[in-house]
């Protein structure tokens, strides 16, 4: 039960830094003239190109890149444009409100839509990969990085992108229903374990007087304090021995390349299966388990994120027509929005609160996946279910998933305009006190 324990404080702290990265990144695209004008210039094209593009063809789905059953890329519809900002808009605002977990329901939300599952892992992969050089931050970052540690961990992870891209093509074309069932699999038990111990947290918060002991306690040990784990791996010596944090500790701390490339491989892999830019692993593993320092893992994961996320989009998913252009820019857009207003309700809203939506939220996108799960093995011949129940199991699945989501969005856009007048004072201090600092 410890072990379990610590796993999830593990994936807590990845998901929180994830969520750091992107209100970072989200506030230098909005606060840059040149970068909004970017974007600009790049909706254009998908807007009205993609109409002309739905016309000609009659809205129909071209198989002509890709191979098999592929989309083309740059189908358009109004609807689907749409749905994807909404979907960005929703993961947008879960992230910055709760500051974890919210990339995790862009794939089950688009899974549920029709979207093939492949096609959502590889959209979702390239929408973070644009987003990340577009709000490039490496610039203020470099100082923080080890270029040696980076790039021996990237050894390892255009290794695991590489691989995870071919397992996920490989599935694809033995039959499309094992790929959408193989990936659903993997978000059933990432979300399902997500949401047990967010339920049980939220449950504790509730019953102890002090709730900001309970997120003490989860927020694990210090980075600038070596674990046991880190201090395990830094004490192995096997050649090549890397050199980092030298700024941190006098002389430095040594590590193996070996546990490096390893590390990289996980996040790799997992990044280009799951198509979550593999960020909310790369600072739990780098703090947790390698001993490197908060300072370095933020640099370094920015610069991880740019290369793995592109790398993993480019050469894994878009060569082979498994990016869908429209839902991309437009989950880009509408999560650029949504981080935005969630962090401001931040500081409107109980600790306790924001940890109840949390738990609602990753349990909806568990029970989303594990209602469409059945009607995929049904499909693959695994098991025998009546249509009826698969019926009912998708409607339950896909409609409750939706459900929450939107009274989640309800609720946050009511807590920002309802407390307009105090967000509105709180900034007018903070810009005095900044002013007279």
């Amino acid at each position: 039960m410890k072990f379990m324990r610590n796993l999830h404080q593990f994936m807590m702290a990845g998901a929180r830094a994830q969520a750091r990265w992107e209100l970072e990144i989200s506030n230098t695209i909005l606060r840059s003239r040149r970068r909004l004008a970017i974007i600009g210039l790049l909706l254009l094209p998908i807007i009205f190109g993609g109409i002309a593009f739905a016309d000609n063809v009659g809205g129909a789905l071209p198989a002509f890149i890709g191979g098999k059953s592929a989309y083309g890329p740059s189908h358009y519809t109004n609807l689907i444009f749409g749905a994807s900002i909404l979907v960005g808009l929703c993961a947008g605002l879960i992230t910055g409100c709760i500051g974890a977990g919210g990339g995790f329901i862009i794939a089950p939300a688009l899974m549920s839509v029709g979207v093939k599952g492949i096609l959502a892992v590889g959209t979702d992969l390239f929408h973070i990969f644009a987003k990340a050089i577009m709000g490039s931050v490496l610039h203020r970052k470099m100082g923080n990085i080890a270029v040696a540690l980076a790039a021996t961990f990237l050894i390892g992870a255009i290794s695991g992108s590489t691989l995870g891209g071919y397992i996920n093509r490989a599935l694809y074309e033995k039959n499309p229903v094992l790929s959408d069932m193989f990936i659903t699999v993997i978000y059933v038990l990432m979300l399902g374990f997500l949401a047990f111990y967010a339920l049980s947290d939220w449950y504790r918060t509730l019953r102890r007087k002090n709730a900001a002991a309970d997120v003490a306690e989860s927020s694990g040990p210090q980075a600038e304090e070596i674990p046991p784990i880190g201090k395990m791996v830094q004490s192995i010596n096997l050649p090549p021995m890397l050199t980092f944090d030298q700024g941190v500790t006098p002389g430095g701390r040594k590590i193996s390349a070996f546990f490096l490339v390893i590390a990289g491989f996980i996040v790799g892999l997992a990044a280009a299966i799951m198509g979550v830019g593999g960020g909310f692993l790369t600072f739990p593993i780098f703090v947790y388990g390698l001993g490197v320092s908060s300072m370095t893992t933020v640099g370094t994961d920015i610069f991880q994120i740019v290369f793995t996320a592109g790398y993993g989009s480019i050469t894994q998913y878009a060569v082979y027509g498994f990016i869908f252009y429209t839902l991309a820019m437009g989950m880009l857009l509408g999560s650029l929005i949504g981080i935005q207003i969630g962090s401001i309700v931040t500081k409107v809203v109980s600790g306790t609160t924001i940890c109840a939506f949390y738990a609602v939220t990753v349990s909806a996108g568990f029970f989303n996946r594990a209602c469409a799960l059945p009607e995929k093995m049904m499909k693959m011949g695994y098991i025998d279910v009546s249509p009826q129940l698969l019926k009912l199991l998708n409607i339950v699945g896909t409609f409750g998933f939706f459900i929450i989501i939107i009274i989640f969005a309800v609720w946050v856009f009511w807590s920002f305009f309802t407390n307009l007048k105090v967000l509105r004072a709180e900034e007018v201090h903070e810009s005095w006190e900044t002013q007279n600092n």
